[in-house]
């Protein structure tokens, strides 16, 4: 690459740092390839999941996600981007082609760097804490920086609604058995695994959190702190975000996953746990009620997140597989890939 874009060495590093971003069931749907002054981002559908991610909402989120950590971790190393998004549209899986400026590394770019390496998905009890306000209004700025609005369900109508889609949700996914076997395969994974979702990550029971149905993994072995009922005696002051677009098309889907990714590691260098959850916006008639019911049918629910402080004594959550560089990471896949088209 050119003196003033990075060199191959950085770009791995930020690509490898990229990587640890969040996928519906930690499937990696992306590809990187590296040009001549610019990094790409593809989407790898040999990692899609028709049966729980029909519309493609799951795998732009993830590659949204990633899209974000690899920026985070080029303004760490000293590096400006600029992202066009869906630069080609003769090839719709090129998702983004990212170009470069030198810049100063700030305390800030380095602080949310450092806390990719530290982000889990923790799906235990919190602990009765409640959030400070400052906090949650501090990640919903992070989702507006990229374009996103982050709600707090603080009002309790609003809150119920959001806790009764993820029950309905469930509900619907459950009756469904090619969800069933889609879940299945890609859970309760071993230590040798490269993707996936590792049973040490998963409850090894059907967990509600207070009035928060979790989604239910087959084979977990991960201690939830709490019973099925939930009545574990300390209340769970875990707060409910919902992040939403104004459009649902696809690059509100791809900036869905960069604000999911802003927030998630916002709230871990605040330490504190976050856990997304996908099932309301998976299932078609409980989206289009989140939408109409707890947004006045002006913006579209993309995911719900969880946020709280983890729960007192908890061990550290081990850090869930990935793919090694080599397999995700290569020159240009196409011809098509060295044109960037507009930016957006």
């Amino acid at each position: 690459m050119p003196q003033d874009s990075p060199d191959r060495r950085t770009i791995e590093a930020a690509v490898a740092l990229a990587t640890r971003a969040p996928s519906i069931h930690n499937a990696q749907p992306w590809r990187w390839a590296i040009g001549d002054s610019s990094v790409h981002l593809f989407a790898d559908r040999e990692r899609s999941l028709p049966a729980i991610d029909p519309d493609d909402r799951d795998l732009l989120m993830g590659c949204g996600a990633a899209l974000h950590h690899l920026r985070v971790a080029l303004a760490a190393l000293g590096w400006a981007t600029t992202a066009h998004r869906l630069p080609n549209p003769a090839e719709p899986d090129h998702l983004a082609a990212v170009t470069f400026r030198p810049r100063q590394a700030t305390a800030d770019d380095i602080a949310l760097a450092a806390a990719i390496p530290h982000r889990r998905t923790d799906r235990r009890r919190f602990s009765s804490w409640p959030v400070p306000t400052d906090l949650v209004d501090e990640l919903a700025e992070r989702a507006s920086h990229e374009g996103v609005v982050a709600i707090a369900a603080t009002d309790p109508r609003d809150r119920f609604r959001l806790t009764s889609s993820l029950t309905e949700a469930a509900w619907r996914q459950g009756m469904d058995a090619a969800y069933a076997v889609e879940l299945a395969a890609w859970s309760g994974r071993g230590g040798g695994a490269v993707d996936g979702v590792p049973a040490a990550n998963t409850p090894s029971t059907p967990v509600r959190h207070g009035d928060v149905v979790m989604r239910t993994f087959p084979g977990g072995a991960l201690g939830a702190g709490t019973t099925e009922d939930g009545d574990d005696g300390e209340e769970d002051a875990g707060e409910l975000l919902v992040l939403a677009t104004t459009s649902d098309d696809r690059i509100s889907r791809l900036r869905a996953g960069e604000a999911l990714s802003a927030v998630l590691l916002a709230a871990t260098d605040f330490r504190l746990a976050t856990c997304p959850l996908s099932q309301p916006v998976e299932v078609a008639d409980v989206r289009r009620a989140l939408r109409d019911d707890v947004l006045d049918g002006v913006a579209h629910p993309q995911i719900l997140i969880r946020v709280g402080w983890a729960p007192v004594g908890g061990e550290p959550l081990p850090a869930t597989p990935r793919r090694p560089l080599s397999e995700v990471l290569g020159g240009y896949p196409s011809p098509h890939a060295a044109h960037l088209g507009g930016a957006r």
